[in-house]
């Protein structure tokens, strides 16, 4: 049996909207939070590369002496439409020689419409915001 490595591609606009926490009111703060658990998430899967696609004002996340470190997190940044490019990514990572397992962590029924041709998984941003919600918490200053 050959193992396979897999892949992750985060809708990152549609999993910080599943919870009404505040976000709209600092998108960018919002996109960093998530790329910091992203990433301490990333170190604990093993065999698995993470894609995460940040759109709009949330392109701003990674600029800047305050961007978090995203380890070993692959941040691609839209330039324009995040479906679109949640699509472009995914079909590059399925065409891959190969042929990691891909799933794409998303609650856009569009999106997922237009995946299915790529051959990639998909799922909600539950499965995601629980294991972020499973890791330790880190001390604050």
């Amino acid at each position: 049996m050959v193992d396979r490595r897999r892949v992750v591609v985060v809708d990152a606009a549609n999993v910080v909207g599943a919870r009404p926490d505040g976000w709209w009111r600092d998108r960018v703060g919002a996109a960093r939070r998530l790329l910091v658990r992203v990433a301490a998430l990333a170190e604990r899967l093993p065999d698995t590369d993470v894609i995460v696609v940040l759109e709009g004002a949330a392109r701003r996340a990674v600029e800047g002496a305050d961007a978090p470190d995203t380890g070993q997190v692959r941040v691609v940044l839209a330039p324009g439409s995040g479906d679109d490019t949640i699509v472009d990514v995914t079909a590059e990572v399925v065409a891959q020689s190969h042929h990691p397992a891909v799933t794409v962590v998303t609650a856009d029924r569009g999106l997922r419409q237009r995946l299915e041709p790529t051959g990639a998984g998909t799922t909600g941003p539950r499965w995601l915001l629980d294991q972020l919600d499973g890791l330790p918490q880190r001390p604050t200053n």
